[in-house]
């Protein structure tokens, strides 16, 4: 079974974040932000460590096979919503198997990834503001976590309030089967000089 604490200092995310900001910043209704990054770490007694972010290409636009399974699956599945090619992301396989030979080779796993959710309900256009998003996943994320199997799955939502970026951050084991309910995870942060 799947840890149910993970370990975090804040600091591994720090790219993660910065990108999610610009992400967020330079989005229009039509085009909207997009973060998705590999987490790296180890498992240690009853919970994940996680020790790097790893960020990877996008060929969720370009990949043919890709492609045809967003129009096949996906679309059906999920919404019109997903025939933008801004939503979603899907690894390259070929670095996807680089990354997890890499972290092997330094004594690490691949635990699973972690992306952006914004406040669309704010943001995206108006045919979509009905859409409430956080940082619990969505129908299409559980798909998603349930077919990648791994067993750490974060998002970071932001969302803007008063003229400032606020953020939450959620963690989820992957569900037993598509459609079904993640298991929230524990996130304990790293307190630095203690």
């Amino acid at each position: 079974m799947t840890p149910d604490t993970v370990l975090l200092d804040l600091a591994v995310l720090a790219d993660f974040f910065g990108d999610s900001v610009r992400e967020y910043e330079s989005c229009t209704p039509e085009l909207p932000p997009r973060c998705w990054a590999i987490l790296l770490g180890r498992f240690v007694e009853d919970a994940m460590v996680v020790e790097r972010v790893r960020f990877a290409l996008n060929i969720r636009e370009s990949d043919g096979t890709v492609l045809q399974e967003f129009q096949s699956t996906i679309i059906p599945l999920f919404g019109a919503c997903y025939s933008n090619g801004r939503r979603g992301f899907w690894c390259e396989p070929k670095e996807l198997l680089l990354i997890t030979q890499e972290a092997e080779a330094e004594g690490l796993e691949v635990l699973g990834s972690i992306h952006l959710h914004p406040d669309w309900h704010r943001i995206g256009p108006p045919h979509e503001r009905g859409l409430r998003v956080s940082q619990e996943p969505t129908p299409m994320d559980r798909h998603l976590f349930c077919g990648s199997g791994w067993p750490l799955n974060m998002i970071l939502y932001l969302e803007r309030r008063e003229g400032r970026l606020y953020h939450s951050l959620g963690a989820w084991a992957p569900p037993p089967e598509s459609g079904a309910s993640c298991r929230p995870l524990a996130i304990r942060f790293f307190v630095h000089g203690r």
